[in-house]
């Protein structure tokens, strides 16, 4: 019984130097699959503002604490934040991000054991205007055997329509185009994943 109790004392996970990427959060003790670990905390900020902060930001950094959590409001994990800021990203990860009632939450996707580093993947978004090194900004380093090389999603930059080859027989016409407003965003931020289950509150 007393074990029990302590279990329940001990903290999910510990950070400390990690061979991803600087400081990472590692499992002190077991965590199954389907636990809610941490909220991902910070300042909540409109898109502008957190534009304003970071737009002195080198273009070669690829650290950022920003999470978009919709249209309106990103959380800069970087002002008020928690350890939840800590967790790494990977492409074989044990964890995922959940938007809930426009918070977020870290939750195991499978059975994590004790000392593993929890990962989730940040799939940034790619935009126009990237630098034409931001694969290598962005490089991926969890060295998993499935390892796409890239934070980014999608993993390659899309050709435009005009380099691609057409598969025989394909007609060759370009595809319709959608005309679209986008701001250009001074910083990448994790893309929010949402989820069907009822909130936990």
């Amino acid at each position: 019984m007393t074990s029990a109790r302590s279990s329940r004392r001990t903290p999910w996970f510990k950070v400390r130097k990690s061979s991803v990427h600087g400081k990472g959060a590692f499992a002190l003790r077991r965590i199954r699959k389907g636990t809610r670990i941490i909220e991902y905390l910070g300042e909540r900020v409109s898109h502008e503002e957190a534009d304003r902060r970071y737009e002195i930001k080198d273009e070669n950094d690829s650290h950022t604490f920003l999470f978009v959590v919709d249209s309106k409001t990103v959380i800069d994990g970087g002002t008020g934040g928690n350890e939840a800021r800590f967790i790494n990203h990977s492409c074989n990860p044990n964890c995922e991000s959940v938007i809930e009632g426009k918070r977020v939450f870290i939750e195991a996707t499978r059975t994590i054991e004790p000392g593993d580093e929890l990962s989730y993947d940040y799939q940034l978004g790619r935009d126009d205007d990237d630098p034409p090194n931001v694969d290598e900004i962005y490089a991926c380093r969890c060295g998993h055997a499935d390892c796409r090389g890239t934070m980014l999603w999608p993993p390659k930059r899309p050709q435009p329509a005009s380099a691609r080859t057409p598969r025989s027989g394909a007609a060759k016409t370009a595809p319709a185009k959608t005309a679209r407003s986008k701001r250009k965003a001074a910083v990448k931020r994790s893309k929010p994943r949402t989820s069907a289950k009822v909130p936990r509150r």
